[in-house]
């Protein structure tokens, strides 16, 4: 809940900072000077591409906390096994089994949205944050395109 709140926070002052620049650059836009207007257009473009990402990364926390909320109704979350150092570190050998038998289930059932999600989770676990997102992303994907067909 802690999380939740923080996270409301920032997108709340991110929203109100998005704001203030449109504000600006349309202020810019609006005066007769080309240079203020390469401005105005150039902060437009920034505020149009904050929100865009804002949006993007809300949708995939949502659907993130989507999927887990199933999985672990289904009782299909993996668990966490792996041991951490005292600043948080996961121990690479055991993160690295269990990325081993995740990988393997993905591979056993690639059109299954849950070996993905899984798999995603493994990823974090071991370190590579690029790799967990891209799979989490396809879970998502897969998941759409599974409760679109029912």
């Amino acid at each position: 809940m802690k999380t939740k709140f923080w996270t409301g926070l920032v997108i709340v002052l991110l929203a109100i900072m998005l704001v203030g620049a449109g504000a600006s650059a349309w202020r810019f836009l609006r005066v007769d000077d080309i240079y203020a207007q390469l401005i105005g257009v150039g902060a437009m473009a920034i505020v149009i591409l904050g929100a865009w990402v804002l949006g993007r990364e809300l949708l995939f926390g949502i659907g993130t906390e989507k999927l887990g909320r199933q999985l672990e109704t289904e009782g299909g979350l993996p668990e966490d096994t792996v041991e951490r150092s005292a600043g948080g570190r996961a121990n690479r050998a055991q993160a690295d089994e269990q990325f081993k038998i995740y990988a393997a289930e993905a591979e056993a059932a690639p059109e299954d949205w849950r070996s993905w999600f899984r798999l995603s989770i493994a990823y974090d676990i071991a370190g590579d944050r690029t790799r967990a997102r891209k799979n989490m992303r396809k879970a998502i994907t897969m998941e759409k395109a599974a409760r679109s067909k029912k």
